[in-house]
């Protein structure tokens, strides 16, 4: 599908679901209230969890996740868009979870959204799409848009809010592909003063709830049955906390 009719109809999901999905979960988005403009981190991470999943395995030299290099954290853009990327960026060979790809992001958070995020444990498994991509041992690359709407607050001297687009494939080590990661996602930076570095804050995320379309392999028959034995046992996860979001 082309790269903007793909945008236009994740962007047309999220608007009917996703908003509804933040909306049930109770949370807000942060261009809702006017920021005080002290450069205060986030302390909580968005979700509380239950009961702690295990967090995936270390990384091994066959792994496909973004690596963002001369990242100018001067630039609040920049900043946001290799969050992103990197946020993303998931290989279902050794991630359990989209959770372990925000902690590969954690470079870019405040300390307080490191230290929150990293004590977090997801409490539900990641759900119907993450099972399809774990069931070809997927990664996904994604595509980073600014999307913003004009509705956003002003840059000050030490908060800055971007609105990106996310446009992800999903690539299976057996030759499947297929729809990746689709959210606009929005985020808050801070700053200690002017010139300082820019640190992510805050993440809120409106998923455009599709299922991942296929291009169909000689694989597929095979793993279609391996896909339905996973997807009662594997990891899955709401989409909300910055960390959360197939479903």
């Amino acid at each position: 599908m082309d790269t903007r009719l793909r945008r236009a109809v994740a962007v047309a999901l999220a608007t009917v679901t996703g908003v509804a999905m933040l909306s049930a979960c109770g949370l807000k988005d942060y261009r809702d209230a006017a920021d005080t403009g002290d450069g205060k981190a986030s302390s909580l991470p968005s979700v509380s969890p239950k009961a702690p999943l295990p967090s995936g395995r270390p990384l091994g030299p066959d792994a496909h996740v973004p690596t963002p290099k001369k990242v100018d954290d001067k630039d609040a853009t920049a900043v946001a868009e290799a969050w992103t990327e990197v946020a993303y960026g998931y290989d279902t060979k050794y991630d359990s979870g989209p959770h372990d790809a925000v902690l590969r992001a954690a470079r870019w958070f405040t300390a307080d959204k490191a230290e929150a995020e990293r004590s977090y444990r997801p409490a539900a498994a990641a759900g119907e799409i993450w099972n399809t991509w774990a069931g070809h041992k997927a990664w996904t690359t994604v595509e980073v848009e600014s999307d913003d709407d004009g509705d956003a607050p002003a840059d000050t001297r030490t908060a800055a809010y971007r609105a990106l687009f996310v446009d992800g494939e999903a690539h299976g080590r057996d030759g499947w592909t297929g729809t990746g990661p689709q959210a606009t996602v929005y985020v808050k930076l801070v700053r200690s003063a002017k010139g300082g570095p820019w640190r992510v804050d805050d993440v809120r995320t409106v998923e455009a709830a599709a299922p991942p379309s296929a291009t169909p392999s000689a694989a597929d028959t095979s793993s279609a049955a391996s896909s339905s034995t996973a997807s009662s046992t594997a990891t899955s996860s709401a989409a909300t906390s910055p960390s959360e979001r197939p479903e």
